[in-house]
């Protein structure tokens, strides 16, 4: 979940992919602004779970599309934790 809005990260768009094999996830974050103050805070909120399973998680991130962004700031409005 985002701590801010009433939605989880995939509902977001934030975590965007998830590829999984026998040992390894990958995980593709997709963020709606370069330099989000609590990015390592939404990475570590997925990561450090998973890392607790003793499963390797690797991260990588991306900045979301025009049109990503546009959903993700329609959600943000509706699901503000006020």
């Amino acid at each position: 979940m985002h701590p801010a809005i009433n939605a989880s990260l995939v509902e977001l768009g934030i975590v965007k992919e998830i590829n999984t094999s026998e040992n390894k996830i990958e995980i593709l974050f997709a963020l709606p602004f370069p330099g989000i103050p609590i990015m390592a805070q939404l990475i570590n909120s997925v990561r450090a779970p998973l890392l607790g399973l003793g499963v390797n998680v690797e991260v990588t991130t991306s900045i979301m599309t025009e049109d990503e962004k546009n959903r993700f700031l329609e959600i943000e409005h509706a699901k503000w934790k006020h």
